[in-house]
């Protein structure tokens, strides 16, 4: 039997449990929402938009505080995701869409995560950061009992990242970074070569034979 009925918020991205996410609501039914989950106290659910609906699986939102009001309504809010929830059944009796949700965390994983592959993993978030020159990837919290989120934060594909939201043991996601990491900072640093081989006005010109 499903826990709760959960606000849902439909977006093109995946939120993590104990990672930020700022938002500015500017739709009549989110405005609705976001007030209603504050005057309750309330979480709200984070799920990925797709082609063909939404993924089934998201993370719920806390609000920690409003940062900005604005005369007609908008709101620019700032949230953590909160809890793993899987949906059940949806409902549409609100103008926003709600959801009949089972929460839940990872299963008992009994063989515990190599520090080898958890370095692996640490090493590739940072070579990551290094390479987005202008974004500000946070400082993960080392200490989270679940590291993986923390490091996930620097995967831009969404669809990976809902893999990884979706997996329930922290050694299976561990590993995945550990792989995908190294394979993504490589492809990076070819593209950035490539860049700057192109010359800058856009035409190209054959060097003279010897």
């Amino acid at each position: 039997m499903p826990d709760a009925l959960l606000p849902l918020f439909p977006l093109g991205l995946v939120l993590f449990p104990r990672t930020s996410l700022p938002l500015h609501i500017f739709e009549e039914r989110y405005k609705l929402m976001i007030n209603e989950c504050l005057q309750g106290d309330r979480e709200f659910g984070v799920v990925l938009n797709l082609e063909k609906g939404i993924a089934s699986v998201g993370c719920s939102a806390r609000i920690d505080r409003v940062t900005k009001t604005y005369d007609d309504g908008r709101l620019d809010i700032e949230t953590t995701g909160f809890r793993r929830f899987e949906i059940a059944e949806l409902n549409e009796e609100q103008p926003y869409l709600s959801g009949h949700v089972t929460f839940f965390d990872d299963d008992f994983d009994p063989v515990p995560t190599p520090d080898a592959l958890i370095h692996k993993a640490i090493a590739g978030y940072y070579a990551i950061r290094a390479l987005k020159v202008g974004e500000a990837l946070p400082d993960p919290n080392l200490n989270d009992y679940q590291l993986s989120f923390q490091l996930a934060q620097a995967v831009t594909d969404v669809h990976f990242r809902q893999t990884l939201l979706m997996s329930r043991t922290e050694s299976g996601r561990i590993k995945r970074l550990a792989e995908y990491f190294p394979l993504t900072a490589a492809r990076e640093r070819r593209k950035e070569h490539f860049r700057t081989l192109v010359p800058r006005n856009g035409h190209a010109r054959l060097l003279p034979s010897s």
